[in-house]
């Protein structure tokens, strides 16, 4: 199994989508293509951010740009840590077990950076990298809440590192002025984490990025989706020109 897909690799926009948690796929050569846990975990956000898959695809032709979409779990390994960060390989997430995972040693982690982590990267890079005024745009999905926790009211979050916030905080001026939207600046999550595929990919590159965050139940279907794409289509466009 590929550990990434490419849509759209022949679009020059300097636009790059990117969706990190694109699916809930485990390869074969991870316990058989099981973690050990219900399928009914495997459907929540704790496996692959749900919707956001659909987002990027339908973003990426709006705007005429690349995307790049992993093909693993998120539970088989996270491309949106460091490779030395400890949730890399998460034994226990949101009250859930992760069998496949209690015992994974420093060589089954090493075994899976090679396999999965590493060729997601190593492609990201290559799109990133074939223009010099590349902007990276991460499509992400959060549950509405946490097992136990308070709901979430945001519609969608604008993560963003104190390294560089310029294109996230021209994207959350705009988006602040649409009436029907409650925005979360660096909401639900912090938008900095050292090692993250952003910190790889753009901040220490220097590039525009920003990382977007929407309510997994406003993006279940695919006319929701679509509808989200060219929502942001605009926004980012003209937050991009504004930077």
């Amino acid at each position: 199994m590929d550990a990434y897909r490419i849509i759209g690799e022949e679009r020059n926009s300097r636009w790059l989508i990117t969706c990190d948690h694109a699916t809930n796929r485990v390869p074969e050569a991870i316990g058989g293509g099981s973690l050990g846990i219900a399928q009914e975990d495997m459907s929540r956000h704790i496996a692959y951010d749900p919707g956001a898959a659909g987002v990027a695809v339908a973003l990426g032709e709006v705007l005429e740009a690349p995307v790049i979409l992993s093909n693993f779990s998120r539970l088989v390994i996270d491309p949106n840590r460091g490779e030395d960060d400890p949730t890399l390989v998460m034994k226990l997430y949101d009250g859930t077990i992760i069998p496949a995972n209690r015992w994974a040693d420093a060589a089954e982690i090493e075994r899976r950076l090679d396999l999965l982590y590493r060729p997601y990267h190593a492609a990201y890079e290559r799109l990133a990298a074939r223009r010099p005024d590349t902007a990276i745009v991460a499509i992400h999905s959060f549950t509405p809440s946490l097992r136990g926790r308070p709901p979430r009211p945001w519609h969608v979050g604008i993560l963003h590192s104190f390294l560089d916030g310029r294109l996230s905080q021209a994207l959350l001026a705009r988006l602040r002025a649409e009436p029907d939207l409650c925005v979360g600046d660096n909401e639900p999550y912090d938008g900095h984490l050292p090692g993250d595929a952003i910190d790889r990919h753009a901040l220490q590159s220097g590039r525009h990025n920003t990382l977007i965050e929407l309510r997994n139940d406003l993006i279940a279907t695919e006319a929701e989706q679509a509808n989200w794409a060219a929502r942001l289509a605009p926004i980012l466009a003209e937050a991009l020109a504004a930077v």
